[in-house]
């Protein structure tokens, strides 16, 4: 929610201050920091901050300088975006771009890179008549899921919680309660492993924490659907399992404020258009939600 403070009024003649009875109450903006902020969905939670800049006041966390044009684009001013590199390691990184922040949203994660000469094999399989022959995956140098997802989140979470940040919105993914989930296959890199471990890792800081598991990722636009939360990857059954990344980010910036999304964990997918009504209240979205997710299963942690 908004912090407030009072503010007394000085008297241009004297100088002095005015009484206490004069006095003021004014809304400060929230003061919230986004990693990944380049990403697909990092760039959309971006996006719909800076679209409430009378509530909130936002800063955007980029590995370099090449991806601040596109976050400029967005309305956010150069001296709003900071350069934090999570593949080297180390919670001072984050530091000065955590400072005096109320909140932070961990949209960073490790991105599996395609190996085209593994095509052939896919075609030759295809032309064949082969079943079950898949692409490879591999990682970029530095940026293997156990950096990305588990050192790299462990250090931004070290980091606010050192800078006194108050609430932490972490977006992960679904499929965390199953080791031999196929994403985990993905270049050998165990993603949903990695994921997890810094998910426990969150709820053992001490920090006021969301962790939201979005189903599979769509490019498509947001606030059409109606979403539908789960826990322990039960929704996974379902017959669609996927979100819109623009009602991922919408979700974020609303559990930034809302009291039900205050140290829960869940999986959220969304409905087909046109099945249901577009989700509109999400504080009844979490109420409505009875339990958390279970990290006993699966544990990755300690």
């Amino acid at each position: 929610m908004l912090q407030h403070r009072t503010v007394r009024p000085f008297c241009r003649a004297t100088g002095a201050a005015m009484p206490r009875a004069m006095c003021v109450v004014v809304n400060a903006k929230l003061k919230v920091a986004v990693t990944g902020a380049a990403g697909r969905t990092g760039a959309l939670i971006v996006k719909k901050l800076a679209e409430r800049q009378d509530t909130y006041e936002t800063r955007a966390i980029v590995r370099n300088s090449s991806s601040k044009p596109k976050l400029t684009q967005l309305g956010l001013p150069d001296a709003a975006i900071y350069e934090a590199d999570i593949s080297s390691g180390g919670a001072d990184a984050f530091a000065r771009a955590f400072a005096g922040c109320d909140a932070l949203i961990i949209a960073t994660s490790a991105v599996p890179v395609l190996k085209p000469l593994s095509l052939l094999r896919v075609i030759w399989a295809k032309i064949t008549g082969a079943q079950g022959v898949m692409p490879d995956f591999g990682w970029k140098q530095g940026q293997f899921p156990e950096q990305v997802d588990w050192l790299g989140q462990r250090a931004q979470i070290d980091a606010a919680k050192a800078a006194g940040v108050g609430k932490v919105v972490l977006v992960s993914s679904m499929g965390g309660t199953d080791v031999g989930n196929s994403l985990n296959k993905l270049g050998d890199g165990n993603i949903l492993q990695w994921k997890r471990k810094a998910e426990q890792y969150l709820m053992a800081s001490g920090l006021t924490y969301t962790i939201i598991h979005p189903g599979g990722l769509l490019d498509e636009p947001g606030g059409a659907r109606q979403l539908v939360v789960g826990v322990d990857d039960s929704l996974i059954k379902q017959p669609v399992r996927s979100i819109p990344r623009a009602d991922v980010a919408e979700l974020c910036v609303q559990c930034l404020t809302l009291k039900a999304a205050e140290n829960r964990s869940f999986d959220v997918i969304s409905r087909k258009p046109g099945e249901g009504e577009p989700t509109k209240d999400f504080e009844a979205l979490l109420t409505d939600m009875s339990a958390n997710c279970d990290y006993s299963i699966n544990s990755q942690w300690p």
